[in-house]
């Protein structure tokens, strides 16, 4: 089997209870899987509660990944990238990671990357109080610009140099998901280049020719720059910095997802038009499966991506595919490989089994001849 464009699949490291801080969201010590769990139908019709074929597995355990490794692989998703936290002053969820992934003795069969989901962190996480005081801040993603002397080293150090970290022409990619925290955390646009540019620079000391900086791209109005530079919101700011791509994480950012999922996909592609037309950099295609967070909540919250049948999305993960090959992209990213609780992910279950990971099969994995 081979591949002509990688496929990377979102990985939201919360199913496990190795991360003591966890515990103020999921006291019972699985993670995530305690939402996962509790969750309910909130309409007649609505379809959970969900079960993973796989069990409510730990996926810091290295066999564990182990599994999901030779799974992922078998289906055409060949890359693992990882939402890496950084808050109050040290990292946060890096066990899946760090225990399970790279500790797997299957793990060069792929490769993976960070995303530095650098968003501030709330009482969202927690079921319990997500309805009543879901905003309320409990750590912010914006970090003291020191930090980030201490984050790059642990990137090059830990991760950027391993020999199956997903590089762009030699360089490690690194996907950044919040552009005004970024920013804001050096003060200005001017900051956050030399800040960059620091980063790039001791990525070439390391051997490396420099690193890919990845922008999740939310849509046109997100991009603007508000709260730093005088107050000024310009999208040409955000792209006078040393961004070489652009991605989305989630199709809620930029669409409406109320709806039925073919509906949704003709606004998908208008938008990757736009900004094939409008930004002046690469665009790697992204596929969103679903989008239904109230596992998250006791109350019912209405935007409910509908009809995301295997067969639908096998029609996107084909305009995807199409828009890579055109643009020459060597990646497509997938929200995700295990967003439960958002309804959205890759991981078989009781509701369409395999058919998430059929689909990929079949549309980017390629017999040889």
């Amino acid at each position: 089997m081979k591949q002509s464009i990688d496929v990377a699949a979102y990985i939201w490291p919360a199913y496990t209870g190795k991360e003591p801080r966890t515990r103020i969201f999921w006291p019972d010590g699985e993670g995530e899987w305690q939402t996962v769990r509790k969750a309910d139908a909130k309409f007649p019709g609505h379809p959970w509660p969900r079960k993973p074929l796989m069990g409510y597995e730990d996926e810091a355990d290295l066999q564990v990944m182990e599994r999901q490794i030779d799974l992922a692989v078998s289906h055409g998703v060949n890359v693992f990238a990882y939402d890496w936290y950084w808050f109050d002053g040290r990292p946060f969820l890096e066990n899946c990671l760090n225990d399970g992934f790279l500790k797997a003795k299957n793990q060069h069969k792929m490769k993976f990357y960070l995303m530095w989901a650098n968003h501030d962190a709330n009482h969202l996480w927690d079921r319990r109080l997500s309805d009543v005081v879901g905003n309320t801040v409990i750590w912010r993603g914006k970090i003291d610009p020191s930090d980030f002397y201490v984050i790059g080293k642990r990137w090059l150090d830990q991760y950027f140099t391993l020999p199956n970290y997903y590089k762009v022409d030699g360089k490690p990619l690194i996907a950044i998901y919040d552009l005004n925290n970024f920013v804001s955390s050096f003060g200005s646009v001017e900051k956050t280049n030399e800040m960059m540019h620091w980063l790039n620079e001791e990525a070439k000391s390391y051997g490396l020719p420099g690193v890919h900086f990845q922008l999740i791209y939310w849509n046109q109005h997100a991009t603007n720059l508000s709260g730093v530079d005088g107050g000024k919101k310009d999208e040409n700011l955000a792209f006078s910095l040393p961004f070489e791509s652009i991605s989305h994480y989630q199709f809620v950012h930029f669409t409406d997802v109320d709806r039925e999922y073919l509906e949704a996909r003709k606004d998908v592609l208008k938008e990757w038009e736009r900004i094939d037309r409008e930004v002046p950099v690469p665009y790697y295609a992204h596929v969103s499966l679903g989008w239904d967070n109230n596992p998250r909540f006791l109350e019912l919250k209405p935007n409910i991506l509908r009809e995301n049948t295997p067969e639908n999305i096998e029609m996107m993960l084909r305009d995807a595919k199409a828009h890579a090959l055109a643009h020459h992209a060597p990646l497509v990213t997938i929200n995700s490989w295990n967003e439960w609780t958002e309804g959205s992910y890759l991981l078989p279950d009781d509701r369409f089994g395999y058919g998430y990971l059929e689909a990929i099969r079949r549309v980017f994995v390629e017999e040889e001849k």
